[in-house]
C-alpha cells in the first residue's frame, strides 16, 4: 500500500494553501504565543485565516490545543518535563521563579500598576510560597529579567518609565500596563488538576489522547535526535514501524527533514528557523567543540593490552571521561594558539565545561557518572577527506558491514 503524502487535514487543500498551513505551523512551533508587534507577528492574519486547518492539524498530529483570535494565537504545547537542556538561556532558575510569582501577582492588580507596588506584591507572593527573598543586586537583576521576559511576550508594557531602574541603588518608579487577555493565556499546565509543583510538571508533559503516537511525534518535532534506546519499549516499537511514514508527515506539515538510521531518527530544519542552537557555528567554543568531536569519538587509543576495542553500548553512545575531554581541549589549544579567543581558552576547566554545555544543549551529550556519553548522532560532523584527483575509487568486493554511527548506512531490518 503506498504511503499517503498528506495527512487528512491537508488533503482537501491546494498546494499553495497546504504550504501556507505548514508555514504557519512552523511559526507557531517557534512562537507559541504569537501577537502583533512580536516576532513574526505579521503572520497572525495568515494564522487566523487558516485557523481551522491548523487547529485540526495540531490536535490530530501532536495533541496540542491551538487558540486563535484576531489579537493573538496561542499554541499549548506539552512541557519538556525534567529536561534541563530546554528553557530561555537568559533566565536563571531564580528569574524563572520570579516569572511565576509575577504572573501570580498580576492576576489581581487590574489594568495598570506602579512598579513599586508590583515588586511588593511579587515579594509578598514569594513569602507566601515560602521562597526567601534577599533585596540585593543579584535578586533585583533576576526580577528585572523576569519582567523583561514578560515584556518580550507582550504580557506587560512599560507605559511610563522602565523596569531597568530596579537594579539601581535608588529604584526609579514606572507605570506598568497589563494585557490581561495575554496574561490569561500564559499558563499551559492544568493548574486546577495539580496539587503540587511536581504534579503540575508531570501533567504538563503528559502525552496527548493518542498516547504513544503523540508522545513519539512530539519528540521528533521538538528534538533534533530521537534514539530508540531512549524511548520506552512501546514508543520505540511504534517508531520503528512508522518512521518512514512519519518522515512524510513531518516534511509535509512542518517542513522538517528526517534522517533515519539504525539507532534512531534525526530531524533537521533546512531553513534553520526552528534551530535554537546553531552548530557548527563561529566562536571559539563552537569551533573547538567541532574539532574535538572526532577525537572524542575515536576510541582507538583506548585499546586494552590485547588490542581489543571496548564493548559497544547497545545505544551506540560513546563514553568520554573528563580527563579525556580536558586532554583533547588542551591539545587543540596548544596546536592552534592563534586561532582562539584568549578569554575563552584562559582556563582549561572552564573551556571544557563550555564544550560540554554546548554538547548538552545540542542533545549530543548526557551525564554518565564523572563523565559523559556522546550521542552517535555526533558522527554526522566527522570530517570526510576529499578523494585524490584522478584516482579511481576502490570498489569493495562485498558490501561493508553496517556501522554504529547514526549517520552510517541504515541497518537492514
Amino acid at each position: 500500500m503506498p504511503v499517503k503524502t498528506r495527512p487528512d487535514v491537508l488533503a482537501d487543500l491546494s498546494d499553495i494553501d497546504a504550504a501556507n498551513v505548514a508555514r504557519c505551523a512552523k511559526v507557531l512551533l517557534r512562537h507559541p504565543l504569537l501577537r502583533p508587534g512580536g516576532q513574526d507577528g505579521d503572520l497572525l492574519p495568515l494564522v487566523y485565516r487558516y485557523r481551522v486547518s491548523l487547529q485540526e492539524m495540531f490536535a490530530t498530529l501532536l495533541g496540542y490545543r491551538l487558540v486563535v483570535e484576531r489579537r493573538f494565537a496561542r499554541l499549548y504545547k506539552s512541557g519538556p518535563g525534567d529536561d534541563t537542556t530546554r528553557g530561555e538561556a537568559s533566565l536563571s532558575p531564580r528569574a524563572y521563579a520570579y516569572v511565576c510569582l509575577t504572573m501570580a501577582a498580576l492576576t489581581g492588580v487590574g489594568r495598570q500598576v506602579l512598579l513599586s507596588r508590583l515588586v511588593a506584591d511579587v515579594r509578598g507572593a514569594a513569602s507566601e510560597a515560602g521562597i526567601s527573598v534577599v533585596d540585593d543586586v543579584g535578586d533585583r537583576r533576576a526580577l528585572t529579567a523576569a519582567l523583561r521576559h514578560l515584556i518580550g511576550l507582550g504580557v506587560i508594557t512599560e507605559t511610563d518609565g522602565t523596569v531597568a531602574g530596579l537594579v539601581s541603588e535608588a529604584p526609579s518608579e514606572a507605570l506598568i500596563t497589563i494585557h490581561t487577555d495575554l496574561l490569561g493565556q500564559l499558563l499551559a499546565g492544568p493548574l486546577a488538576e495539580a496539587e503540587s509543583a511536581d504534579e503540575l510538571v508531570e501533567l504538563a508533559c503528559a502525552p496527548g489522547r493518542l498516547g504513544v503516537e503523540h508522545a513519539v511525534r512530539r519528540r521528533l518535532v521538538e528534538n533534533p535526535v530521537t534514539l530508540h534506546a531512549d524511548l520506552p519499549a512501546a514508543e520505540a516499537e511504534w517508531l520503528l514501524r512508522n518512521q518512514r511514514r512519519e518522515s512524510v508527515v513531518l516534511e509535509r506539515c512542518f517542513g522538517l527533514v528526517t534522517e533515519i538510521r539504525a539507532e534512531g531518527v534525526a530531524v533537521t530544519d533546512p531553513e534553520e528557523y526552528l534551530t535554537d542552537v546553531v552548530f557548527p557555528s563561529t566562536g571559539t567554543v563552537a569551533r573547538i567543540t567541532l574539532l574535538a568531536l572526532p577525537e572524542l569519538l575515536d576510541q582507538s587509543d583506548l585499546l586494552d593490552d590485547n588490542d581489543e576495542e571496548p564493548p559497544r553500548r547497545p545505544d551506540g553512545r560513546i563514553p568520554v571521561t573528563r580527563e579525556r575531554l580536558l586532554y583533547v581541549c588542551r591539545i587543540l589549544v596548544e596546536d592552534y594558539p592563534a586561532a582562539w579567543s584568549r578569554q575563552a581558552t584562559d582556563g582549561l576547566d572552564t573551556l571544557a565545561d563550555a564544550v560540554v554545555d554546548l554538547l548538552s544543549r545540542l542533545m549530543l551529550a548526557v551525564p554518565d557518572g564523572d563523565g559523559w556519553l556522546i550521542s552517535p548522532a555526533a558522527h554526522r560532523w566527522l570530517p570526510q577527506p576529499d578523494d585524490s584527483p584522478g584516482r579511481p575509487a576502490a570498489v569493495p568486493e562485498t558490501p561493508p558491514e553496517p556501522g554504529w554511527s547514526l549517520f552510517d548506512e541504515e541497518a537492514v531490518r
